[in-house]
Protein backbone atom coordinates (compact mmCIF):
# COMPACT_ATOMS: atom_id res chain seq x y z
CA UNK A 1 0.00 0.00 0.00
CA UNK A 2 1.24 3.20 -0.75
CA UNK A 3 1.77 6.10 1.76
CA UNK A 4 -1.45 8.11 1.02
CA UNK A 5 -3.46 4.76 1.24
CA UNK A 6 -1.65 4.07 4.68
CA UNK A 7 -2.78 7.35 6.15
CA UNK A 8 -6.31 6.61 4.93
CA UNK A 9 -6.60 3.47 6.46
CA UNK A 10 -5.09 4.94 9.61
CA UNK A 11 -7.62 7.97 9.56
CA UNK A 12 -10.39 5.12 8.77
CA UNK A 13 -9.21 2.80 11.87
CA UNK A 14 -9.09 5.55 14.39
CA UNK A 15 -12.58 7.34 13.92
CA UNK A 16 -14.14 3.36 13.67
CA UNK A 17 -12.84 2.97 17.11
CA UNK A 18 -13.93 6.12 18.38
CA UNK A 19 -17.05 5.58 17.32
CA UNK A 20 -16.85 1.82 19.57
CA UNK A 21 -15.40 3.14 22.09
CA UNK A 22 -18.42 6.04 22.27
CA UNK A 23 -21.17 3.07 21.93
CA UNK A 24 -19.49 0.31 24.24
CA UNK A 25 -19.82 3.34 26.71
CA UNK A 26 -23.73 4.03 26.13
CA UNK A 27 -24.11 0.49 26.59
CA UNK A 28 -22.32 0.35 29.95
CA UNK A 29 -25.69 1.85 31.65
CA UNK A 30 -27.93 -0.25 30.14
CA UNK A 31 -26.52 -3.19 30.67
CA UNK A 32 -25.98 -3.03 33.95
CA UNK A 33 -22.81 -3.58 33.97
CA UNK A 34 -21.77 -2.04 37.28
CA UNK A 35 -24.91 -3.59 39.43
CA UNK A 36 -23.86 -6.92 37.55
CA UNK A 37 -20.24 -6.46 38.82
CA UNK A 38 -22.00 -6.25 42.28
CA UNK A 39 -24.28 -9.03 41.98
CA UNK A 40 -20.98 -11.48 40.81
CA UNK A 41 -18.99 -10.67 43.40
CA UNK A 42 -22.06 -11.51 45.94
CA UNK A 43 -22.29 -15.21 44.46
CA UNK A 44 -18.62 -15.39 44.89
CA UNK A 45 -19.21 -15.27 48.51
CA UNK A 46 -22.29 -17.30 48.58
CA UNK A 47 -20.30 -20.31 46.55
CA UNK A 48 -17.67 -19.88 49.11
CA UNK A 49 -20.02 -20.27 52.06
CA UNK A 50 -19.66 -23.27 54.12
CA UNK A 51 -22.90 -25.26 53.64
CA UNK A 52 -23.46 -23.83 50.07
CA UNK A 53 -24.31 -27.25 48.36
CA UNK A 54 -26.64 -28.44 51.36
CA UNK A 55 -29.34 -27.31 48.81
CA UNK A 56 -28.76 -28.71 45.67
CA UNK A 57 -30.97 -26.91 43.59
CA UNK A 58 -30.89 -23.51 44.77
CA UNK A 59 -27.00 -24.06 44.66
CA UNK A 60 -27.30 -25.25 40.69
CA UNK A 61 -29.12 -22.08 39.68
CA UNK A 62 -27.26 -20.01 41.51
CA UNK A 63 -24.29 -21.45 39.21
CA UNK A 64 -26.11 -21.10 36.28
CA UNK A 65 -26.57 -17.71 37.16
CA UNK A 66 -22.87 -16.61 38.06
CA UNK A 67 -21.92 -18.68 34.38
CA UNK A 68 -24.28 -16.62 32.69
CA UNK A 69 -22.89 -13.20 34.45
CA UNK A 70 -19.38 -14.05 34.09
CA UNK A 71 -19.96 -14.79 30.26
CA UNK A 72 -21.79 -11.37 29.82
CA UNK A 73 -19.22 -9.28 31.71
CA UNK A 74 -16.12 -11.00 30.08
CA UNK A 75 -17.71 -10.20 26.65
CA UNK A 76 -18.52 -6.73 27.11
CA UNK A 77 -14.87 -6.17 29.51
CA UNK A 78 -13.28 -7.73 26.64
CA UNK A 79 -14.64 -5.86 23.87
CA UNK A 80 -14.39 -2.50 25.84
CA UNK A 81 -10.22 -3.78 26.58
CA UNK A 82 -9.81 -4.40 22.97
CA UNK A 83 -10.93 -0.77 21.18
CA UNK A 84 -8.98 0.42 24.28
CA UNK A 85 -5.60 -1.70 22.74
CA UNK A 86 -6.31 -1.00 19.36
CA UNK A 87 -6.16 2.57 19.85
CA UNK A 88 -3.16 2.74 21.69
CA UNK A 89 -1.52 0.32 18.90
CA UNK A 90 -2.39 2.02 16.40
CA UNK A 91 -0.19 5.56 17.50
CA UNK A 92 2.71 3.20 17.84
CA UNK A 93 2.68 1.64 14.39
CA UNK A 94 2.82 4.32 12.05
CA UNK A 95 2.86 3.21 8.44
CA UNK A 96 3.07 -0.33 9.56
CA UNK A 97 1.39 -2.29 6.47
CA UNK A 98 1.28 -5.74 7.73
CA UNK A 99 0.16 -4.18 11.24
CA UNK A 100 -2.32 -1.94 10.38
CA UNK A 101 -4.17 -5.11 8.25
CA UNK A 102 -4.27 -6.94 11.26
CA UNK A 103 -5.76 -4.28 13.57
CA UNK A 104 -8.61 -3.55 10.56
CA UNK A 105 -9.28 -7.43 10.93
CA UNK A 106 -9.83 -6.85 15.11
CA UNK A 107 -11.77 -4.10 14.62
CA UNK A 108 -14.11 -5.76 12.34
CA UNK A 109 -14.30 -8.31 15.54
CA UNK A 110 -14.42 -5.64 17.85
CA UNK A 111 -17.74 -4.40 15.49
CA UNK A 112 -19.66 -7.57 15.54
CA UNK A 113 -18.77 -8.45 18.86
CA UNK A 114 -20.91 -4.80 19.66
CA UNK A 115 -23.33 -5.00 17.37
CA UNK A 116 -24.51 -8.21 18.65
CA UNK A 117 -24.49 -7.03 22.53
CA UNK A 118 -26.53 -4.03 21.00
CA UNK A 119 -29.18 -6.24 19.62
CA UNK A 120 -29.02 -8.21 22.86
CA UNK A 121 -29.60 -5.34 24.85
CA UNK A 122 -33.46 -5.30 23.12
CA UNK A 123 -33.87 -8.54 24.54
CA UNK A 124 -34.72 -7.30 28.36
CA UNK A 125 -38.27 -9.61 28.22
CA UNK A 126 -38.11 -12.29 31.44
CA UNK A 127 -37.11 -15.33 29.39
CA UNK A 128 -35.44 -13.83 26.67
CA UNK A 129 -32.53 -15.58 27.61
CA UNK A 130 -34.11 -19.13 27.94
CA UNK A 131 -33.62 -21.60 25.44
CA UNK A 132 -36.52 -21.67 22.81
CA UNK A 133 -39.33 -24.53 22.79
CA UNK A 134 -40.22 -24.01 18.29
CA UNK A 135 -42.81 -26.23 16.52
CA UNK A 136 -43.83 -25.98 13.12
CA UNK A 137 -47.30 -27.42 12.13
CA UNK A 138 -48.59 -27.45 8.77
CA UNK A 139 -51.40 -25.49 7.07
CA UNK A 140 -53.74 -25.11 3.99
CA UNK A 141 -51.66 -26.59 1.15
CA UNK A 142 -51.92 -30.65 1.26
CA UNK A 143 -49.02 -32.59 0.31
CA UNK A 144 -47.26 -28.81 -1.04
CA UNK A 145 -47.49 -27.56 2.89
CA UNK A 146 -46.53 -30.62 4.54
CA UNK A 147 -43.08 -30.66 2.43
CA UNK A 148 -42.78 -26.74 3.43
CA UNK A 149 -43.01 -27.46 6.99
CA UNK A 150 -39.91 -29.70 6.67
CA UNK A 151 -38.09 -26.98 5.13
CA UNK A 152 -38.67 -24.71 8.03
CA UNK A 153 -37.94 -27.41 10.43
CA UNK A 154 -34.43 -27.60 8.50
CA UNK A 155 -34.30 -23.63 8.06
CA UNK A 156 -34.67 -23.11 12.31
CA UNK A 157 -32.02 -25.73 12.64
CA UNK A 158 -29.93 -25.15 10.54
CA UNK A 159 -30.32 -21.08 12.14
CA UNK A 160 -29.65 -22.36 15.33
CA UNK A 161 -26.77 -24.14 14.22
CA UNK A 162 -25.61 -21.07 12.36
CA UNK A 163 -25.28 -19.28 15.68
CA UNK A 164 -23.59 -22.34 17.60
CA UNK A 165 -26.91 -23.50 19.27
CA UNK A 166 -27.88 -27.36 20.07
CA UNK A 167 -31.18 -28.48 18.55
CA UNK A 168 -32.87 -31.48 19.83
CA UNK A 169 -35.68 -32.96 18.27
CA UNK A 170 -38.49 -33.88 20.58
CA UNK A 171 -41.58 -34.48 18.57
CA UNK A 172 -42.32 -35.09 15.01
CA UNK A 173 -45.57 -36.00 12.67
CA UNK A 174 -44.13 -37.61 9.25
CA UNK A 175 -46.57 -36.65 6.07
CA UNK A 176 -48.38 -39.38 4.50
CA UNK A 177 -46.76 -38.74 0.83
CA UNK A 178 -43.96 -36.36 1.94
CA UNK A 179 -42.70 -33.65 3.91
CA UNK A 180 -43.88 -33.52 8.06
CA UNK A 181 -47.40 -32.19 9.65
CA UNK A 182 -45.72 -31.18 12.83
CA UNK A 183 -42.17 -31.08 14.24
CA UNK A 184 -41.13 -29.84 18.40
CA UNK A 185 -37.39 -28.93 18.88
CA UNK A 186 -35.75 -27.53 21.54
CA UNK A 187 -33.51 -24.70 20.85
CA UNK A 188 -30.28 -24.03 23.52
CA UNK A 189 -28.29 -21.46 23.33
CA UNK A 190 -27.90 -17.93 25.10
CA UNK A 191 -30.57 -16.02 23.82
CA UNK A 192 -32.43 -18.46 21.87
CA UNK A 193 -35.95 -17.37 22.90
CA UNK A 194 -35.34 -14.06 22.80
CA UNK A 195 -34.37 -14.15 19.13
CA UNK A 196 -36.67 -16.99 17.44
CA UNK A 197 -39.78 -15.57 19.17
CA UNK A 198 -39.57 -12.91 15.97
CA UNK A 199 -40.51 -16.10 13.81
CA UNK A 200 -43.91 -16.54 15.60
CA UNK A 201 -46.70 -16.81 13.00
CA UNK A 202 -47.64 -17.82 9.32
CA UNK A 203 -45.05 -18.46 6.85
CA UNK A 204 -46.41 -18.77 2.92
CA UNK A 205 -44.11 -19.91 0.47
CA UNK A 206 -44.60 -19.38 -3.12
CA UNK A 207 -43.11 -21.90 -6.08
CA UNK A 208 -43.82 -24.44 -9.10
CA UNK A 209 -45.01 -27.34 -7.30
CA UNK A 210 -42.91 -30.50 -7.56
CA UNK A 211 -45.79 -32.74 -6.84
CA UNK A 212 -47.82 -30.83 -9.63
CA UNK A 213 -47.25 -33.37 -13.22
CA UNK A 214 -48.40 -30.05 -14.77
CA UNK A 215 -46.09 -27.60 -13.03
CA UNK A 216 -48.29 -25.21 -11.63
CA UNK A 217 -47.38 -22.76 -8.92
CA UNK A 218 -48.59 -23.37 -5.63
CA UNK A 219 -49.03 -21.80 -2.22
CA UNK A 220 -48.65 -23.51 0.62
CA UNK A 221 -48.27 -22.12 4.69
CA UNK A 222 -47.14 -23.44 7.85
CA UNK A 223 -47.42 -21.84 11.02
CA UNK A 224 -44.22 -21.07 13.63
CA UNK A 225 -45.03 -21.35 17.44
CA UNK A 226 -41.90 -20.52 19.84
CA UNK A 227 -42.31 -20.60 23.82
CA UNK A 228 -39.29 -20.20 26.49
CA UNK A 229 -37.87 -23.45 28.17
CA UNK A 230 -38.25 -22.90 31.91
CA UNK A 231 -36.27 -24.72 34.71
CA UNK A 232 -37.27 -25.65 37.89
CA UNK A 233 -37.26 -22.04 39.69
CA UNK A 234 -40.65 -21.49 38.03
CA UNK A 235 -43.32 -22.92 40.46
CA UNK A 236 -45.69 -24.84 38.39
CA UNK A 237 -48.05 -27.16 40.16
CA UNK A 238 -48.70 -30.20 37.71
CA UNK A 239 -50.82 -32.96 39.94
CA UNK A 240 -50.44 -36.49 38.45
CA UNK A 241 -54.26 -36.88 38.81
CA UNK A 242 -54.88 -33.93 35.93
CA UNK A 243 -52.40 -35.78 34.09
CA UNK A 244 -53.18 -38.45 30.84
CA UNK A 245 -50.40 -40.48 29.91
CA UNK A 246 -50.44 -42.11 26.50
CA UNK A 247 -47.98 -44.28 25.09
CA UNK A 248 -47.77 -45.48 21.52
CA UNK A 249 -45.06 -46.62 18.89
CA UNK A 250 -42.95 -43.98 17.47
CA UNK A 251 -43.29 -43.18 14.02
CA UNK A 252 -40.68 -42.74 11.33
CA UNK A 253 -36.90 -43.53 11.03
CA UNK A 254 -34.83 -44.11 13.85
CA UNK A 255 -34.47 -48.16 13.76
CA UNK A 256 -35.89 -51.59 15.09
CA UNK A 257 -36.23 -50.58 18.92
CA UNK A 258 -38.25 -47.35 18.32
CA UNK A 259 -40.71 -48.65 15.82
CA UNK A 260 -41.48 -51.50 17.67
CA UNK A 261 -41.96 -50.64 21.18
CA UNK A 262 -44.20 -48.25 23.24
CA UNK A 263 -41.86 -45.66 23.86
CA UNK A 264 -43.23 -42.26 22.81
CA UNK A 265 -45.48 -40.37 25.42
CA UNK A 266 -48.57 -38.32 24.77
CA UNK A 267 -49.19 -36.39 27.70
CA UNK A 268 -52.69 -34.61 28.43
CA UNK A 269 -53.23 -31.97 31.08
CA UNK A 270 -56.76 -32.01 31.46
CA UNK A 271 -57.46 -28.60 33.40
CA UNK A 272 -56.14 -27.04 30.61
CA UNK A 273 -56.42 -29.53 27.43
CA UNK A 274 -52.77 -28.60 27.18
CA UNK A 275 -51.55 -32.07 24.86
CA UNK A 276 -47.23 -32.64 24.31
CA UNK A 277 -45.46 -35.77 22.92
CA UNK A 278 -42.17 -36.75 22.66
CA UNK A 279 -41.17 -39.60 20.73
CA UNK A 280 -37.06 -38.47 19.90
CA UNK A 281 -35.46 -41.28 22.52
CA UNK A 282 -35.41 -44.57 22.52
CA UNK A 283 -36.29 -44.84 26.33
CA UNK A 284 -39.88 -44.13 27.32
CA UNK A 285 -38.10 -42.55 30.44
CA UNK A 286 -36.54 -40.16 28.50
CA UNK A 287 -39.58 -39.17 26.52
CA UNK A 288 -41.54 -38.95 29.41
CA UNK A 289 -38.81 -36.75 31.13
CA UNK A 290 -38.49 -34.49 28.20
CA UNK A 291 -42.57 -34.35 27.50
CA UNK A 292 -42.63 -33.18 31.32
CA UNK A 293 -40.20 -30.40 29.98
CA UNK A 294 -42.08 -29.67 27.31
CA UNK A 295 -45.30 -29.61 29.07
CA UNK A 296 -44.06 -27.20 31.81
CA UNK A 297 -42.69 -24.75 30.11
CA UNK A 298 -46.54 -24.61 27.94
CA UNK A 299 -48.50 -24.11 31.06
CA UNK A 300 -46.44 -21.26 32.31
CA UNK A 301 -46.59 -19.77 28.89
CA UNK A 302 -50.16 -19.84 29.17
CA UNK A 303 -50.03 -18.66 32.58
CA UNK A 304 -47.99 -15.76 31.31
CA UNK A 305 -50.23 -14.88 28.72
CA UNK A 306 -53.57 -14.84 31.16
CA UNK A 307 -52.07 -12.83 33.74
CA UNK A 308 -50.14 -10.28 31.14
CA UNK A 309 -53.90 -10.45 29.18
CA UNK A 310 -51.85 -9.73 25.36
CA UNK A 311 -53.97 -9.07 22.80
CA UNK A 312 -51.52 -9.41 20.08
CA UNK A 313 -50.68 -12.93 21.77
CA UNK A 314 -54.43 -13.86 21.87
CA UNK A 315 -54.76 -12.74 18.75
CA UNK A 316 -52.13 -14.93 17.92
CA UNK A 317 -53.36 -18.08 18.67
CA UNK A 318 -56.68 -17.73 16.56
CA UNK A 319 -54.68 -17.13 13.24
CA UNK A 320 -55.64 -20.13 10.90
CA UNK A 321 -52.31 -20.76 8.67
CA UNK A 322 -54.07 -18.97 5.17
CA UNK A 323 -54.08 -16.52 3.11
CA UNK A 324 -54.22 -13.39 5.34
CA UNK A 325 -52.24 -14.08 8.16
CA UNK A 326 -48.73 -14.87 7.16
CA UNK A 327 -45.62 -12.69 8.65
CA UNK A 328 -43.79 -13.48 5.78
CA UNK A 329 -43.27 -14.90 2.47
CA UNK A 330 -40.70 -17.02 0.31
CA UNK A 331 -41.04 -16.61 -3.05
CA UNK A 332 -39.43 -18.89 -5.34
CA UNK A 333 -41.66 -17.95 -8.25
CA UNK A 334 -42.16 -16.17 -10.67
CA UNK A 335 -39.67 -14.48 -8.84
CA UNK A 336 -37.21 -14.84 -6.14
CA UNK A 337 -37.45 -13.32 -2.68
CA UNK A 338 -37.91 -13.57 0.97
CA UNK A 339 -40.12 -10.79 2.55
CA UNK A 340 -41.39 -10.06 5.93
CA UNK A 341 -44.61 -8.10 5.89
CA UNK A 342 -44.57 -6.90 9.48
CA UNK A 343 -41.03 -4.97 8.88
CA UNK A 344 -40.64 -5.06 4.91
CA UNK A 345 -37.34 -6.10 5.32
CA UNK A 346 -36.60 -8.49 2.69
CA UNK A 347 -33.41 -10.57 0.78
CA UNK A 348 -33.39 -11.43 -2.93
CA UNK A 349 -31.59 -15.24 -1.97
CA UNK A 350 -34.22 -16.88 -0.91
CA UNK A 351 -32.27 -20.08 -0.92
CA UNK A 352 -29.24 -18.78 1.79
CA UNK A 353 -32.97 -17.44 3.64
CA UNK A 354 -34.38 -21.09 3.64
CA UNK A 355 -30.70 -22.60 4.87
CA UNK A 356 -30.94 -20.86 7.72
CA UNK A 357 -29.64 -16.79 7.00
CA UNK A 358 -32.71 -15.86 9.46
CA UNK A 359 -30.84 -12.83 11.53
CA UNK A 360 -31.63 -9.83 9.25
CA UNK A 361 -35.30 -10.81 9.32
CA UNK A 362 -35.16 -11.22 13.42
CA UNK A 363 -33.03 -8.32 13.80
CA UNK A 364 -35.03 -5.77 11.88
CA UNK A 365 -38.35 -7.31 13.85
CA UNK A 366 -36.60 -6.82 17.36
CA UNK A 367 -35.81 -2.81 15.99
CA UNK A 368 -39.59 -2.50 14.82
CA UNK A 369 -40.67 -3.66 18.38
CA UNK A 370 -37.81 -1.13 20.26
CA UNK A 371 -39.14 1.60 18.28
CA UNK A 372 -42.97 0.95 18.61
CA UNK A 373 -42.63 0.07 22.42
Amino acid sequence: MSQETNTNLVFDLKRTLDDLKSRVFNLQKPMNIDAKKMRAQEIEKEVAAPGFWSDQKAAGLLQKEKSNLEKELNRFLTTQAGIQDSLELLEMLGDDQKGLLEIKSFVELLQKALHDMEIERMLSGPNDSNNAILNVNVGQGGVDSQDFTEMLLRMYTRYAERRGYQVELMDITPGEEAGIKSATILVSGEYAYGYLKAEIGVHRLVRISPFDSNARRHTSFAAVWVIPEVDDSFEIDIRPEDLRVDTYRAGGAGGQHVNKTESAIRLTHLPTNTVVACQAERSQTKNRSTAMKLLRSKLYDLEIKKRLALKDKAEAEKMEASFGSQIRNYVLAPYRLAKDLRTGFEIGNVDAVLDGDLQGFIESYLLEQTRGS
